[in-house]
């Protein structure tokens, strides 16, 4: 139990660096924000790439893809909380599909 809360973990830093860093750069490059807040996304961004590597499973193809799945609903909850944004059905059930996904991937018993 503890590695799952761990790898959950890991991918919740990693999604809101990635989801804040690009969400930055787009405050920049669609809103009109100065050019500091684009290179803040830049580095923002940069540093999902590090947190990512703090997964304990080693394979790094599995690991982004089930990160995919928190990806998708760790969206939908930045453009509720940051932007106003109301997801419909449809988006919550892709997100409860992509998140099953990620836990099918990444916690499935395997051989050793």
């Amino acid at each position: 139990m503890q590695d799952v809360v761990r790898a959950l973990a890991v991918f919740f830093v990693a999604g809101c660096a990635e989801i804040g860093g690009g969400w930055l750069v787009w405050q920049w490059l669609r809103e009109g924000r100065p050019l500091p807040i684009g290179l803040l996304g830049g580095l923002v961004l940069a540093s999902y790439g590090v947190v990512a590597t703090l997964q304990k499973e080693a394979e790094f193809g599995r690991v982004y893809a089930a990160y995919g799945g928190i990806f998708i609903a760790l969206s939908l909850g930045w453009g509720v909380l940051v932007d106003g944004w109301r997801p419909d059905r449809w988006d919550v059930a892709g997100a409860a599909v992509a998140v099953l996904g990620m836990g099918i991937m990444l916690f499935a018993p395997r051989p050793s």
